[in-house]
């Protein structure tokens, strides 16, 4: 039962695909999420419960999300 792509723009639109599957991530600060997320991601992907273009698509999201995270974080503007 491999979930099809939607769309996914958003931390949340992830963390809604990842709830699919009662995976929860709260580590407490949010880079340690985003880098969790992105495992778990992974992990689904390689269990062939995701596609390939869902994969792809919540990657790019996290990515994005880690990268202005990090820049907050240099700035003093962490969460």
């Amino acid at each position: 039962m491999a979930v099809t792509s939607r769309e996914y723009r958003t931390l949340y639109d992830v963390q809604q695909l990842l709830k699919e599957f009662n995976v929860f991530v709260y580590v407490g600060k949010r880079l340690y999420d985003i880098e969790l997320m992105a495992i778990e991601l992974d992990h689904l992907y390689q269990a062939g419960v995701i596609d390939k273009q869902t994969y792809m698509k919540a990657k790019i999201v996290l990515r994005k999300e880690h990268r202005e995270e990090q820049t907050r974080i240099k700035e003093g503007k962490e969460y």
